[in-house]
């Protein structure tokens, strides 16, 4: 975050997500659980990857919050033929000038939706993991910094794996998390068939609830909420069991623990909470870790899937019941900001009743 941006309380963030989840949700029915998440992967300044079968709202769900969050909106659709030039962008000669002029591609914007990644060759993955990864793309020779804010919502095809490119696990754990949204209820897929007849039009336009400059603020807010050492060290032993499963081949890297940590503190915010609980952790850790865990070839014959490996390490690791304060407490304001951090920390362990 660059220094002119001004963070926003804490409680003012849980508020004004709300109000983004419950615009969302007027188009997006039945999801609040995925849309929670991915939203908490945009205010933990991550990139998100929404996979799941066809139909299911998730390009709607790029567009819905785009539209919500005010943010310049471009969607780019990935096939076999597409070039790492149409990502970025290009130099073209200029006859008027006698030269060069470099023409930005749709990655230069606040929200990018990369639909269906794994239907184009590695080389263009690569063009957009650098901007992912970087907030930069290099063309050319020369380097280019991407406006804040800026987000990858990539989606995926779990099916017709003809002619697709999947995604290698090293550039899998460049996404933050990954998220599904499964098939809706039928109440629930009712309701979107009568709010498409009350719309009377195919296309839904959301109102803006925040600015890129609030959300930026959003994001900026996240630092100042607090986790108490032995929720650190939690974070840590459920990302080291994973390496150490009988199931998995590979374990997530400390990258995960990262992610658990950000992603932590964008649920605590939602909550309207400046401390992170266990809870927090639980219940972002499958969407956090799973894509960063490569089983045993023999449990992919067995279909044992990644979320069931989590979910067993969150079984065994056992969760803090400590209030203590953080030892780096003094970075939130000196002694009267870490006692409040503390008593944050000892009535969210009286509300759990540790």
């Amino acid at each position: 975050m660059s220094e002119d941006v001004q963070p926003v309380p804490v409680y003012e963030v849980g508020r004004l997500a709300h109000a983004v989840l419950d615009t969302v949700g007027t188009v997006v029915v039945g999801k609040r659980g995925a849309l929670e998440l991915v939203l908490s992967g945009i205010l933990a300044g991550g990139n998100v990857l929404l996979e799941d079968l066809p139909g299911l709202g998730k390009t709607l769900t790029a567009r819905s919050f785009a539209q919500a969050l005010g943010l310049d909106f471009r969607r780019l659709q990935f096939t076999p033929d597409l070039l790492p030039a149409d990502v970025t962008g290009s130099f073209l000669y200029d006859q008027r000038n006698s030269d060069f002029t470099f023409r930005a591609g749709p990655v230069f914007t606040n929200l990018l939706l990369a639909d269906e990644i794994n239907r184009t060759p590695p080389k263009t993955q690569a063009a957009l993991l650098e901007a992912m990864q970087e907030k930069q793309v290099s063309v050319e020779g020369v380097t280019y910094r991407l406006d804040e804010p800026f987000h990858v919502l990539a989606t995926a095809n779990p099916i017709e794996y003809e002619g697709t490119y999947p995604l290698p696990e090293a550039q899998l754990d460049r996404f933050l998390l990954r998220v599904s949204f499964g098939y809706p209820a039928r109440d629930e897929e009712w309701d979107v068939l009568r709010r498409r007849m009350s719309r009377r039009r195919e296309e839904a336009e959301l109102q803006a609830v925040v600015n890129p400059q609030t959300l930026r603020g959003m994001q900026a807010a996240l630092e100042d909420i607090a986790v108490e050492d032995s929720i650190g060290r939690y974070i840590v032993d459920l990302t080291a069991a994973t390496r150490e499963h009988p199931s998995v081949l590979v374990g997530a890297s400390p990258r995960g623990s990262l992610a658990l940590l950000l992603l932590s503190r964008a649920r605590a915010a939602l909550a309207g909470r400046d401390f992170v609980i266990p809870e927090d952790v639980k219940e972002v850790a499958a969407p956090a870790l799973a894509h960063r865990i490569t089983l045993r070839p023999e449990m992919w014959l067995r279909r044992v899937d990644p979320s069931f490996v989590v979910g067993e390490v969150l079984e065994k690791v056992p969760a803090p019941a400590s209030g203590a304060l953080p030892t780096y407490a003094a970075g939130f304001g000196g002694p009267e900001s870490a006692a409040r951090a503390g008593d944050s920390l000892e009535a969210g362990r009286r509300e759990r009743g540790q």
